[in-house]
C-alpha cells in the first residue's frame, strides 16, 4: 500500500502542479492513500475528495497550518507547521479563520515588497511597483506566499533560484506570518471533528523543532512538556527526516497514544509523492 498524507498543489498553495494535475500523477504512482494538506487552505478540498473518487484513490481532508508557538523556556517565539486531517471541510470557524490568514497573507506581501523595495535601492535595482504586485497576485492561484515572491525575483533576472532569493532578500524582508497559536489551531481542527499532527518535527530545512534544537530528545521533551494537550500525532515519516528520526517519533508517539502519520511533502520539484515507506497499518488510524 503506497500512502501519501502530505502533498501540495499549485491550484491553492505553492507546489508547481494543479490538483489535477497531482491526482493523474498520484494514480500513475499506484499511491493508495493521500491527503492534499495546502497552506492555510482548504479551498480544493471539495475538488480533492471528486479527483479521488475519479481515480479510485482513497483520500483524508488535510490542511497545514503554520503556527506561533511561545516556547516559554527561552521566552522565544517559533514558527512551526501543523497538519489537521479527517476535519469537516464545511465548518463555518475553520473557514473564517482561513479567511482572515488568507487575507493577512495578501498584507504581509505588500509589506515584504515595500522592505525589498529598501534593498533595491540599496543595492541600485529597480523598484518594484504596483504593476509588479499585479504580476505576482496573477501567478498565484492558491495562497500567497513567499515562494511566489521567489519566483517572481527570478522572473526578473534579480536571482538566479529561490534558494539565493530567500538567501539575499526574502529572509530579510520577512514580515510576521499571521500570529496562530497552537492552542487556538487545536480548537479549530479538533472543533471541526478532525485531528492535529505536528508536521515533520526534525526537518533541517523547514519550519520546525530545530529552529530550538537539533537534539531529538530535548525536541521530544519540549513536545511532552508543552504540546501533548493540543496534538493528536506526529509526522515521523517525512522525505528531509533519517531513518533515526522516524525511530525516535515512533517511540515517543507509542508512548504518549499519538497516531503516526508520513507525507512527502511534496511541492513537484523534483516530484516525491509515493516515494516513502510508510507502513500499511498507518491508514489504519483513519478508519473512524
Amino acid at each position: 500500500m503506497k500512502i501519501d498524507l502530505h502533498i501540495h498543489t499549485k491550484t491553492c498553495s505553492d507546489g508547481n502542479l494543479s490538483i489535477e494535475e497531482v491526482f493523474q500523477e498520484a494514480k500513475n504512482r499506484n499511491i493508495d492513500l493521500m491527503s492534499t494538506t495546502d497552506h492555510d487552505s482548504i479551498d480544493c478540498q471539495e475538488r480533492a475528495i471528486a479527483l479521488a473518487r475519479e481515480h479510485g484513490i482513497s483520500y483524508i481532508t488535510g490542511v497545514e497550518l503554520n503556527v506561533t508557538f511561545n516556547y516559554p523556556d527561552k521566552n522565544k517565539a517559533v514558527s512551526l507547521d501543523f497538519l489537521g486531517y479527517q476535519y469537516d471541510r464545511g465548518n463555518q470557524e475553520l473557514k473564517s479563520k482561513l479567511q482572515l490568514i488568507k487575507e493577512h497573507r495578501g498584507r504581509r506581501a505588500r509589506q515584504i515588497l515595500e522592505k525589498l523595495n529598501v534593498e533595491f535601492d540599496k543595492g541600485g535595482i529597480e523598484k518594484f511597483t504596483g504593476k509588479d504586485l499585479k504580476n505576482i497576485q496573477d501567478s498565484v492561484d492558491g495562497v500567497f506566499g513567499r515562494p511566489h515572491i521567489a519566483n517572481y525575483l527570478i522572473e526578473k533576472g534579480i536571482v538566479s533560484d529561490k534558494q539565493e532569493a530567500f538567501d539575499k532578500y526574502l529572509v530579510k524582508c520577512d514580515v510576521a506570518k499571521y500570529p496562530l497559536s497552537l492552542a487556538e489551531a487545536s480548537r479549530l481542527i479538533r472543533n471541526a471533528g478532525g485531528l492535529l499532527v505536528h508536521a515533520h518535527p526534525n526537518d533541517p530545512n523547514g519550519t520546525s523543532l530545530v529552529s530550538i534544537t537539533p537534539d531529538l530528545d530535548k525536541q521530544t521533551d519540549i513536545m511532552g512538556k508543552y504540546m501533548l494537550e493540543y496534538i493528536d500525532g506526529v509526522e515521523c515519516w517525512h522525505s528531509r527526516q533519517d531513518a533515526n528520526t522516524t525511530e525516535h517519533y515512533i517511540d515517543f508517539a507509542r508512548k504518549h497514544s499519538l497516531i503516526m502519520t508520513g507525507g512527502s511533502d511534496c511541492h513537484q520539484k523534483p516530484v516525491l509523492m509515493g516515494t516513502l515507506d510508510i507502513p500499511d497499518w498507518v491508514a489504519a488510524q483513519f478508519k473512524r
